[in-house]
């Protein structure tokens, strides 16, 4: 029987060819010097890779700012390094503070996005998302800002800058050895004598009725603003002792900002915000130890100090806040800069409420 080796032939000729171009290939190899070999080596190796950063965060920008922007909103800003990556943090009034996770650094430029999801209401969206793109660096030893905010509607392109604001104090200071000052009387029981509306364009809810001051809105929910105005002192102060007294209704909401910047809630204390957004609280940022409010619709006391950035609430007498550090502005400050003096600023865009007795007594500095 002949042997069944059929393509014995061709699979000689294609072993031939095989070896002869494994050769051509290794030649050049083989005689190319060994400096241009390791050359080209070195050379892809210093190629960056697509996508990394080739920038770190300057050092005069890492720090907490205080921003101004050129439409008036109020803003705070924190720009860190963690693990060799930009951090970046930011609150436009009422919104978000971060981190947000697309942080980058683009020639010397910090850059990240806030994107706002509104919720649906009836199966339809009551106003559209936006993204607010943050463009952040410094211009002759000055922070330099663009805020380019894009909704369906289009895009609006606002320009900051911002003042540096110092390190957090490590400790909490001895208010054994703070002195206070003769008490100034912030509402007289009369009129309006020392307070403003914040905003001109909104509607005026606040009024003296039988020696309180009162603010009257047809608003019963908890959203953030409102057609009606906030209050505020025309005076501006830094550290002090404050005391005021307010009744709220069922259900109700405002809030004590202090200097403009720091928002003691006031709610009942059976109210649906609870905690954190409780009554006692320092909004979002400090929890009362206890809940010590009464229920709505009785007259309810705040003795508050607030003393080299931290701050000591005493509701109804009872210390639920012990002098603790507040590290930045709660939702809906008006003020972001720790370092200067701020108005005594009542919320009057959420729901009716009244105060009454309220006065502070200054920090004397040495």
């Amino acid at each position: 029987m002949k042997p069944f080796f059929p393509n014995s032939d061709f699979q000689l000729r294609s072993s031939i060819w095989i070896s002869i171009v494994a050769l051509l290939l290794i030649l050049p190899t083989i005689f190319l010097p060994s400096n241009l070999s390791a050359q080209t080596q070195t050379e892809t190796q210093d190629q960056p890779n697509v996508g990394a950063e080739t920038a770190s965060v300057p050092a005069e920008l890492i720090g907490e700012w205080s921003v101004q922007m050129e439409n008036d909103l109020p803003a705070w800003m924190s720009i860190e390094v963690a693990d060799g990556k930009p951090v970046a943090r930011m609150r436009l009034y009422v919104g978000g503070i971060g981190p947000y996770d697309d942080a980058k650094v683009e020639d010397g430029r910090v850059k990240f996005s806030i994107v706002k999801k509104f919720k649906k209401k009836n199966n339809k969206v009551a106003r559209p998302n936006s993204t607010t793109l943050i463009d952040v660096g410094l211009k002759d030893g000055k922070l330099d800002g663009l805020m380019t905010k894009q909704t369906k509607q289009g895009k609006t392109l606002t320009k900051f800058t911002g003042a540096k604001i110092a390190p957090m104090p490590t400790e909490a200071p001895d208010l054994s050895k703070v002195k206070f000052g003769e008490r100034v009387t912030l509402f007289n029981g009369k009129d309006l004598t020392g307070w403003t509306a914040h905003e001109a364009d909104k509607k005026m809810g606040w009024s003296v009725v039988d020696g309180l001051l009162q603010n009257d809105t047809p608003k019963t929910d908890f959203s953030a603003t409102g057609a009606y105005a906030n209050l505020k002192t025309t005076d501006k102060f830094e550290d002090f002792r404050l005391h005021i007294e307010f009744n709220i209704g069922k259900q109700r909401n405002s809030g004590v900002y202090l200097r403009g910047m720091y928002e003691a809630q006031v709610v009942d204390r059976d109210s649906r915000m609870q905690g954190i957004q409780g009554v006692g609280a320092v909004f979002g940022a400090i929890e009362p130890t206890s809940n010590a409010g009464k229920e709505g619709g009785q007259w309810q006391t705040y003795d508050i100090t607030l003393v080299n950035r931290h701050i000591t609430v005493v509701l109804n007498g009872v210390t639920v806040v012990d002098n603790k550090p507040i590290a930045r502005p709660t939702p809906g400050a008006i003020h972001t800069n720790p370092m200067t003096a701020g108005p005594i600023y009542l919320q009057g865009d959420h729901t009716s409420v009244s105060y009454r007795n309220i006065y502070l007594e200054p920090v004397v500095k040495e």
